[in-house]
């Protein structure tokens, strides 16, 4: 598994899995982790990104809302359009080798 790093953070998340449980249809295979964190950062919004990550892992909501100076509800909302946007063709096209 490779370590992410974002903001100088470490994560220990393997990203592939996460993003795949996330996904209802996929042609392909993913790409690796790096290539999937480049393509993540690019679509989606900076605290979508940080939100999908957190949860992912196993993060308190009330931690991930203080983190990013919103409320509980919000961090709900950003992760339902990060998997959102996970399942657009256009993104899902982005993140698998063809």
């Amino acid at each position: 598994m490779d370590k992410i790093t974002i903001k100088g953070q470490i994560l220990n998340l393997d990203l592939k899995a996460s993003v795949l449980s996330h996904i209802d249809k996929l042609v392909g295979t993913l790409k690796e982790n790096e290539e999937l964190k480049e393509v993540l950062k690019r679509r989606l919004t900076k605290k979508e990104l940080k939100v999908f990550i957190a949860i992912e892992e196993k993060q308190e909501i009330k931690d991930i809302a203080t983190l990013i100076s919103d409320d509980e509800e919000r961090v709900t909302e950003l992760y339902k359009a990060a998997c959102k946007k996970l399942n657009q063709e256009k993104i899902k096209q982005e993140l698998v080798n063809l």
